[in-house]
């Protein structure tokens, strides 16, 4: 399935059986993928595949911050149509056009088309209709995105789904006039944490390799590939036979297989490559490269997607504890906005980040709850929902005192021994010193120290305060809609009573500690000539 079909809207029966009178929803974090996109990169162009779709409207629609005056409190927007310049017959330059001869609306390699828009717009609309109209969880009507956390990958797909998703979720007509601009936090390539970045964790690029060639190991002289060879090797580059690891990879072949069968028959593969024999197939040995390695490894886990995973449990036990700052450091509450902006962040109660299938898999199957499922398909989402027992008083939050000193007198990070790069190798470099600046330096001397927060403590560490905190709390995971069943929770006491898909909150930040680690970009670029597989089974979702 390429695309995810969502299902009607819940029935009030339906609800009642999802969200128990007893228990009361707190927190939900929502973690979803892109729309559809064009392919990463065009391929078999030999089936008459052109290498230019003209599904991106947005093309025409462009718009640039300009900076007319000197006064940077006044800024303009020159708008404006994207076009795209290639190469011609001779090598001169000649404007890209799309199957038949369109000049705007042509999309670049992986953009988000009209298509993925449409159906991320869409997602927020239904996440509305559940957590606003039906639930009366979230307002109908909001002054401000404080309580709302908005991030994104560095990857514009994943940037404009998620703005789709809270247009579809908070449309002007539920926003007040004077609405001030959401914050959506991003970072940079090499701090990002919110896809499995083995573009920037060494140790986790030689793990994820030697899955990868493990699975052609297994593949690559079956039957099933055969089947695959059979359908496929007619359009490859020579003739030559499909492999997990052939040129294009079978993940490759796969991608543009989705992106095609996505959308319109002006950019259609020949009618072999939507065999559902071979899409199963190609499937099945897909989740198998890309994804076994969390169901066996803790480090692998760790590495690819813990420092995620940490990020969510660390927002749960926040909202769960005392911590009044729980959600507002990552968008910049406490004065984040350099005194221009409201930057009133409290108590974050839902939670949009825009990412990528690799996540969702990940984050899945590193809990152990991906057991059996497909390729995650465009516009997937999971939904971490944080429930709180009725009878628990919420904890009462400190009041937040500003600090005295203006934010003029803060001063900026620095570090001894700083290397002096160009800003390019800054991005492409996975660790450097100003990255790896400790929190310590970020304080002014006079600020008081912090209080003793759960954050990202292991659950052993935790005071027995701290461990009651937890207690009345309950995490479920709904996936496209379908409750997921982490297999650690399963255990007596580990749930609640009657429904094991309820997790405790103590149990799962228990099976989470296991694998989120304590400091990724260090853990990244160690350990890069130990063994890669495990000595023995570490499964997942314990």
């Amino acid at each position: 399935m390429t695309t995810h079909i969502p299902r009607k809207a819940y029935s009030q029966e339906e609800l009642d059986k999802l969200y128990p009178k007893e228990l009361e929803l707190q927190l939900v974090q929502i973690l979803l993928r892109h729309g559809e996109r064009t392919p990463v990169s065009p391929r078999f162009q030999n089936t008459g595949l052109q290498p230019y779709w003209a599904y991106c409207n947005a093309a025409k629609q462009l718009a640039g911050v300009i900076m007319g005056t000197t006064d940077w409190s006044r800024w303009d927007h020159l708008k404006y149509r994207r076009r795209l310049e290639t190469f011609g017959m001779n090598d001169e330059p000649v404007i890209a056009s799309g199957p038949n001869g369109e000049f705007d609306a042509v999309c670049q390699p992986g953009e988000l088309t009209d298509r993925g828009r449409e159906t991320t717009l869409a997602l927020g609309q239904r996440l509305r209709r559940l957590y606003v109209d039906q639930l009366n969880f979230m307002p109908a009507l909001i002054s401000d995105s404080d309580m709302i956390y908005l991030r994104a990958t560095p990857v514009k797909r994943a940037l404009e789904s998620v703005q789709q998703a809270f247009w579809g979720f908070y449309p002007l007509s539920a926003r007040t006039a004077d609405f001030p601009a959401p914050t959506i936090v991003s970072r940079t390539p090499a701090d990002e944490t919110l896809f499995p970045n083995d573009g920037n964790c060494r140790r986790f690029a030689h793990l994820s390799r030697a899955f990868a060639q493990r699975a052609a190991e297994r593949w690559n002289d079956t039957e099933d590939m055969e089947y695959l060879s059979k359908l496929f090797s007619k359009w490859m580059p020579g003739n030559a036979k499909v492999r997990v690891d052939s040129h294009p990879r079978l993940s490759g072949i796969m991608d543009t297989i989705n992106a095609t069968d996505a959308h319109g028959p002006e950019t259609k593969l020949p009618k072999e490559f939507y065999d559902r024999k071979a899409r199963d197939i190609i499937d099945k040995i897909a989740v198998e490269e890309w994804y076994a390695g969390y169901t066996e490894s803790v480090e692998y886990r760790a590495l690819g997607i813990g420092a995620l995973m940490g990020d969510i449990t660390e927002r749960m036990a926040g909202s769960a504890g005392s911590n009044a700052d729980a959600g507002i450091k990552e968008v910049g509450g406490d004065n984040g906005d350099l005194g221009h902006g409201r930057g009133g962040e409290r108590d974050i109660k839902l939670a949009m980040s825009g990412c990528h299938d690799t996540t969702l898999a990940g984050v899945l199957t590193s809990l152990g709850a991906f057991e059996g499922q497909k390729w995650p398909p465009f516009t997937s989402h999971i939904a971490f929902e944080l429930f709180r027992e009725k009878s628990r008083k919420m904890p009462k939050k400190p009041r937040i005192v500003e600090p005295e000193a203006p934010v003029g007198d803060l001063k900026p990070n620095t570090v001894q021994g700083e290397d002096k790069k160009p800003w390019w190798q800054w991005l492409l470099s996975g660790t450097s010193s100003g990255m790896l600046a400790s929190s310590k330096t970020d304080a002014p001397a006079e600020r008081k120290p912090q209080p003793d927060t759960i954050g990202r403590k292991p659950l052993e560490e935790l005071s027995e305060k701290q461990r009651k905190e937890l207690d009345g709390y309950y995490v479920r995971i709904r996936y496209n809609d379908q409750v997921m069943q982490v297999p650690g929770c399963k255990k007596p006491g580990n749930h609640l009573e009657g429904d094991t898909t309820f997790c405790t909150l103590e149990a799962f930040k228990s099976i989470v500690d296991k694998y989120t680690p304590k400091n990724w970009k260090h853990a990244c670029a160690s350990n890069l000539d130990a063994p890669v597989f495990p000595e023995k089974p570490e499964p997942a979702g314990y």
